[in-house]
């Protein structure tokens, strides 16, 4: 059964200022996604976007936005073929818990200045 389902886009320029911001990309991300991240050189803001975008879809899938929820709690991991899939954490898991919830699924998808993320919650 379908408990959510989210959607959410971020435009990349968002997420420069972000990175030209100390401390500000710490604040919103889960250490190893910002590793991962800047790992990729240049495409490292375009990551970190479908990233922040897949938090967002996350927020809408549980039908309450992310009021309560740390956002380093929510973390985007890609498995050996590069799927994305996301780990919960602390207030994440507590709240999907709260909802319902058992499984996440996530989509994601970016260009150049947009990046969109799609979470479906399965209950």
């Amino acid at each position: 059964m379908i408990v959510g389902l989210g959607v959410d886009v971020v435009h990349v320029k968002r997420i420069h200022h972000w990175l030209a911001t100390p401390g500000l990309v710490d604040r919103f991300f889960h250490p190893d996604e910002v590793r991962t991240s800047m790992e990729r050189g240049p495409g490292a803001a375009l990551s970190l976007a479908a990233r922040f975008a897949a938090k967002e879809a996350f927020g809408k899938a549980l039908g309450t936005g992310l009021s309560g929820i740390k956002l380093r709690d929510l973390q985007v991991i890609n498995n050996y073929n590069g799927k994305p899939d996301m780990l919960l954490h602390g207030t994440a898991l507590d709240r999907l818990n709260e909802a319902g919830g058992g499984r996440v699924h996530l989509s994601l998808t970016h260009e150049s200045d947009n990046a969109i993320a799609v979470v479906v919650i399965e209950g």
